[in-house]
């Protein structure tokens, strides 16, 4: 048995190989009661939710990574987000920090197959946001490849990033992903990224998903040094709040708030990452739009 909700960095020592294990079940279990997805697109799902928390580990930052697919198949719309909190004294940076949380949109009668037949034409994209007046960053290529670890490895060829490969896979109960990426400099062992990557190619699903990472890097690497880092958690979390409901609303304008309230009689959000629901009155409706900086009334009861 694997252990639950952990995500492990690890090097192949002297080389310049990196990488990352995560594994995920309870968190992956409370984003599945969100909706019932058909197999397909909870397996594609849950392979971006395992590739998201993969992807978050190799940057140094306190904010949110966010990976977007959209197209016009079956799966028009899939997001996945993992939001890294600020370490607290003496943790490394986002170390026990790390949450994510994911929804994708399906029509019709989506059946497992390659990732273009389940998405169409469209694109992935990969958004780094630090928060806190940092510079966002966004990349983004065609949807290629059969799957999704083939689309992230056309992301990072074409970039200019560090060359970086994903082996993925979800099941009912859990998700995992293996992660591989060669670091820059000049390293006696010219071949280890080639022969790491194909070692890492002969894994299968089941393994990922059901093999402790010792086990896992035990059976791709026991003729490497490899070291391996302690556990670190990784839970399902949402970061939505009244708050950015509020700040919504504001954006929408008075108007339309307005509008909404005349028609409906109140304000009905709900959101699709954890089915939280914010329900607002014609009076919380004026005490959003009251003078610049008044903090908004006690909220009723809804």
């Amino acid at each position: 048995m694997t252990e639950r909700d952990s995500l492990h960095r690890f090097l192949i020592e002297r080389t310049h190989v990196r990488g990352e294990w995560v594994h995920l079940d309870a968190t992956w279990q409370a984003l599945r009661e969100r909706a019932e997805y058909p197999e397909a697109v909870s397996d594609l799902l849950g392979q971006a939710l395992a590739a998201t928390a993969l992807l978050s580990a190799t940057i140094k930052f306190s904010g949110s990574l966010t990976l977007q697919i959209k197209g016009d198949g079956h799966v028009p719309m899939l997001v996945t987000q993992a939001q890294v909190g600020r370490a607290r004294s003496g943790e490394a940076e986002g170390h026990g920090r790390r949450t994510l949380r994911g929804l994708a949109h399906w029509q019709g009668e989506p059946v497992p197959g390659p990732l273009e037949s389940l998405c169409g034409r469209g694109h992935l994209a990969l958004t780094i946001d630090p928060g806190q007046g940092g510079e966002r960053y966004q990349g983004i290529v065609a949807l290629e490849g059969a799957g999704l670890g083939d689309a992230l490895r056309d992301y990072f060829d074409r970039s200019e990033q560090l060359p970086t490969r994903l082996w993925l896979a979800a099941g009912e109960h859990g998700v995992a992903g293996l992660l591989l990426q060669a670091l820059p400099g000049d390293v006696p062992d010219a071949d280890a990224w080639e022969r790491t990557v194909a070692l890492a190619e002969t894994v299968t699903a089941e393994e990922l998903l059901s093999l402790p990472v010792e086990d896992l890097l035990h059976r791709l690497y026991h003729e490497e040094d490899v070291r391996l880092f302690e556990r670190e958690p990784v839970g399902f979390h949402c970061s939505c709040s009244r708050e950015r409901v509020v700040g919504m609303l504001r954006g929408l304008g008075r108007e339309e708030v307005e509008d909404i309230l005349a028609e409906q009689g109140r304000v009905d959000v709900d959101c699709e990452f954890c089915g939280a629901h914010y329900g607002f009155d014609a009076v919380d409706a004026a005490a959003i739009f009251s003078a610049a900086g008044q903090p908004p009334v006690p909220r009723t009861e809804h």
